[in-house]
Formats: structure tokens, sequence, C-alpha cells
């Protein structure tokens, strides 16, 4: 069996906010930063979802709209491989699709 190890290192200032954000894993070799990361795990015994959300101060709100919306995009690339829902997963995209417009992150 493999085993994979991915890690993040997260560096806060005085008021424990993230300034720096790094992950790396067998693939990567060497740390690579990032602005921002959202982790969500299933957890099975509770039947809920958990998250980390975290983003550094530099990460700019256009930077984050973008960052949201294509998040959005891809989670329903995932749900529609999952559960092979092709209606909901355009209903999805289609409204997300309208909201990056609304927010200008699609043109």
């Amino acid at each position: 069996m493999k085993q994979s190890e991915i890690t993040f290192k997260v560096n806060l200032d005085e008021h424990n906010l993230p300034i720096n954000i790094e992950w790396q894993s067998p693939e990567t070799n060497l740390p690579t930063k990032c602005k921002s990361m959202m982790v969500a795990l299933w957890d099975e015994k509770e039947n809920n979802t958990m998250r980390i959300d975290l983003w550094t101060k530099d990460m700019m709100v256009d930077e984050m709209k973008k960052f949201y919306i294509q998040n959005i995009m891809t989670l329903t690339d995932t749900y529609q491989k999952a559960t092979a829902d092709d209606a909901t997963a355009a209903l999805v995209k289609d409204f997300f699709a309208e909201v990056g417009k609304k927010i200008g992150v699609f043109q």
C-alpha cells in the first residue's frame, strides 16, 4: 500500500492571523507558497463536513472572489464525477457562472 503525506505550515502574526501559508507533498519536493487554502474533510462518525479555511493578510478581495468561484466550480466537477448527477452539476455551474459575472470574476 502506498502512503503519502501533505503538510501545511502557517505563520501567524501577533493577532494569530495568517501571514504566510506553505504546503508540501512528496510530489512537490519543495514547500509551495499560497495565499489561501480551503480544506474540507468528511467526518464519517458525525456525518458532517469539517473545514479549514485560511487566507493571508495580503490576499486581495478580487483574488478571494476568484478563488471562491473557482473552488465552487471545481467542487461541482468533483460532485458530478462522484454522483453522475449531470443536471444538478449543470444547475450549480450555471448559477455560479452568473455569480462570477456579477462580482467581476468572469467577463
